[in-house]
């Protein structure tokens, strides 16, 4: 969890999304065609992504005090694919526009949530709080920003942002592993618990990113021992979804 406030995490989720919506509206038919930064994704699988994010995020923070949450996506993976590659053929500006307007209503959903709100039960990830689907909108609000290609990369996250994907992503280090993360001029992060211990030094948005499964901007370095290694393996993404994302 962070250790953000409701209001500090609220106040960052809007930021994230002002961002993600200037950037969506640069977006024509001809650069909806190109490659996202997620491998076999044009911008328009991402824009069609980050519309059923949206809207599922929403649709959860509408009901919450439900008294059985519902899961995220009808249809569970399945479903959410199967969405994505139907709304991926629209016309770019229908798609841009929708994008838009849901990112809007999901502003306005995050701003409605109350103190008491806080710790309700939701359908992200079983039976995730509000709290963490904040930090679950926070993340994808951020990191979509960047694997649009546009004017925003990793190196446009803020030091909070990194320290919150190190502590979300810890569970991305395999069980025999530990990964002593050496952010430069910062202090070491250690992630996981296993006797196998590497050490990877680089910028906190680098190490961030490459903890995402993204393209670091520039160098990450590994060490084991006192020799230089390969960038370690990483194990999946935490998935909001019950099966695999």
């Amino acid at each position: 969890m962070s250790e953000l406030t409701q209001q500090e995490l609220t106040a960052k989720i809007v930021a994230s999304l002002t961002t993600l919506r200037a950037l969506v509206a640069t977006i024509d038919a001809a650069a909806a065609a190109e490659p996202s930064a997620l491998p076999g994704w044009s911008r328009a699988h991402l824009l069609a992504h980050i519309d059923g994010f949206a809207r599922a995020a929403t649709r959860q923070l509408e009901s919450i005090g439900a008294t059985e949450p519902f899961p995220m996506y009808d249809g569970g993976a399945e479903g959410r694919n199967n969405a994505i590659e139907l709304l991926a053929l629209m016309r770019a500006d229908a798609l841009v526009e929708r994008v838009d307007q849901s990112l809007a209503a999901l502003g306005s959903g995050v701003n409605a949530i109350k103190a008491e709100h806080w710790e309700l039960a939701t359908g992200f990830r079983g039976a995730g709080s509000v709290a963490e689907l904040f930090e679950a909108i926070w993340r994808e609000s951020v990191i979509h920003s960047s694997d649009l290609l546009r004017s925003h990369s990793p190196a446009n996250w803020e030091p909070e942002f990194n320290a919150h994907l190190f502590t979300e992503l810890a569970s991305r280090v395999p069980k025999s592993k530990r990964y002593i993360l050496q952010p430069h001029g910062a202090q070491r992060i250690s992630l996981g618990s296993g006797d196998e211990a590497v050490v990877l030094s680089g910028t906190d948005f680098d190490l961030a990113a490459w903890l995402a499964g993204r393209q670091p901007l520039g160098p990450v370095q590994a060490t084991a021992g006192a020799d230089g290694a390969d960038l370690p393996e990483l194990g999946p993404w935490p998935s909001g979804l019950k099966a695999p994302n």
